[in-house]
């Protein structure tokens, strides 16, 4: 699976852009969404190759909006990246065990990220 468009899930426009820069950067479309309810919309509406979901977001967080992401069948294959500031070892394995691919913790070592990225495609 080639990794073209990205979905970048964070209510911090700060995140949103550094992240978005970094992405684009290396070549990357990137799509974004400021809340978990936008993120399961978009998810449906874009068909992004893979999500980078943060957890802690007014209304339905990143664990909610991964559940249900991968719970459907029209997005159960996109995989999500939580990137999160939770970094608690229960938080990864809760956040695995919602459908997640991978987990990191902020601040987001974009090198790190990227090499993920690419090892997925």
């Amino acid at each position: 699976m080639t990794i073209k468009k990205i979905l970048v899930v964070d209510d911090s426009p700060t995140e949103r852009l550094a992240l978005s820069e970094v992405l684009v950067k290396s070549g990357y479309q990137v799509v974004t969404a400021e809340s978990g309810d936008e993120a399961v919309v978009k998810s449906k509406t874009e068909m992004p190759d893979l999500i980078l979901m943060d957890v802690v977001m007014p209304g339905t967080n990143g664990y909610q909006a991964t559940r249900t992401i991968v719970r459907d069948d029209a997005t159960r294959n996109i995989p999500v990246i939580i990137c999160t500031s939770k970094g608690l070892e229960t938080d990864k394995i809760w956040g695995l065990r919602q459908g997640a691919y991978d987990y990191m913790v902020k601040p987001l070592d974009h090198a790190t990220l990227l090499e993920k990225i690419r090892a997925m495609g």
